[in-house]
């Protein structure tokens, strides 16, 4: 080999190292943001980063990822750790988003490595789980990913409340309203994410959102509903609490005043508000959460055990052997080397019976435990 191919290999090592993905530094934070709004904002007045403050804002530089070629930054994306409480204990969820490539750099694999670092930062921070939203399906099958989780569309196409008033609320169409009452109902949700009082009221500045609230007769909110995040989600309630009865006349209100139809989206186990929903001919359709993919199997089954523990079943089996998933119950064995089947056993939102024959006593234990109820709000989304 002579001193010129020498070269020419330490140049392309070189090379790819400067291109490997890394946190922006202090200094390309606000690059970074315009590369972002140019690229997925184009038009627009403001950054995207006002529509994100709580995963693209400065103080989030850690978790952002962008891979830097001659100078310029050519790709991008972000890993956001969410703390989610849910009825079987709480799991550490990295959402993944914001992932774009320079339209002159793209069918490089700039976008695959960009993500694998997002998920090394995930396995770092001791995320369970990972999820984004895309409809390129089979590019992050490839990853690992797979659909899973319940979510549920309503479509709010008529008058909810039959014609009848509606006396004992007030509603009110506003963002200034104090954070730590809207909390207050969020974290009555059987599944929610950890908010501070701080972060209520930055996610309550975002643009283009509309906020909507009812009041009863002593002054007390009970009920929230958020339509539209910034460009994203528009004509979509992606954030809602209090009672199904004060939020059927909340949804109702925002219709009338907003002269259009509206989706609220709601997770799968909210069983009650969807019922109510459906039996006023509101049309319901059920889909997936979004793409999951197993991060630390260890933790995930180790809070499923407990669960199963807690209902009384003790000899429930779900482990990570070498690569090879085994699922059961006593001597009662499964096994799949497939990680992507395993989410959607374990997550949904199938039964498990209907993904696999399971003797009888493992069909009865499967079926008190799972599908787990995950859910992400629509503020937490990446």
């Amino acid at each position: 080999m002579d001193g010129s191919q020498v070269s020419r290999i330490q140049n392309a090592t070189i090379d790819e190292t400067a291109k490997a993905p890394r946190a922006p530094t202090e200094a390309e934070w606000s690059t970074t943001i315009d590369f972002l709004t140019r690229n997925l904002r184009p038009g627009i007045s403001g950054t995207i980063a006002d529509e994100y403050p709580l995963s693209l804002g400065r103080s989030q530089r850690h978790n952002m990822r962008v891979i830097v070629d001659d100078g310029q930054i050519i790709a991008h994306a972000v890993m956001k750790p969410i703390v989610v409480k849910t009825p079987i204990g709480v799991f550490k969820v990295a959402g993944l988003g914001s992932v774009v490539t320079s339209e002159n750099n793209r069918n490089q694999g700039h976008s695959t490595r960009i993500i694998e670092s997002c998920l090394s930062a995930a396995k770092d921070a001791d995320c369970d789980l990972a999820i984004l939203w895309t409809d390129l399906f089979d590019f992050y099958r490839r990853m690992g990913f797979e659909l899973a989780g319940s979510e549920v569309s309503v479509l709010i196409d008529r008058d909810l409340t039959n014609g009848a008033a509606t006396p004992t609320f007030k509603f009110v169409d506003s963002s200034k309203i104090a954070p730590d009452a809207l909390l207050r109902l969020f974290q009555q949700h059987s599944v929610s994410s950890h908010r501070t009082t701080d972060e209520i009221r930055a996610l309550l500045s975002i643009p283009n959102s509309r906020v909507s609230t009812a009041w009863d007769a002593s002054g007390k909110m009970v009920a929230y509903a958020i339509e539209g995040k910034g460009a994203d989600l528009d004509g979509y309630v992606h954030e809602w609490g209090g009672s199904s009865s004060s939020l059927v006349a909340l949804l109702s209100h925002m219709r009338a005043t907003q002269k259009r139809d509206l989706r609220l989206i709601a997770p799968g186990h909210a069983h009650n508000l969807i019922a109510k929903l459906e039996s006023q001919g509101c049309e319901v359709h059920r889909g997936y959460l979004g793409m999951v993919k197993i991060i630390n199997a260890e933790s995930f089954f180790a809070k499923i055990h407990r669960q199963a523990r807690a209902l009384g079943i003790s000899d429930l089996v779900l482990e990570d052997s070498g690569g090879v998933f085994k699922f059961g119950r006593g001597k009662n064995i499964y096994s799949t080397s497939s990680a992507t089947d395993l989410v959607k056993l374990l997550l949904g939102p199938e039964k498990p019976t209907a993904l696999h024959s399971f003797d009888p006593a493992t069909s009865n234990a499967f079926e008190q435990v799972l599908p787990i109820r995950l859910w992400i709000w629509g503020w937490d989304s990446v």
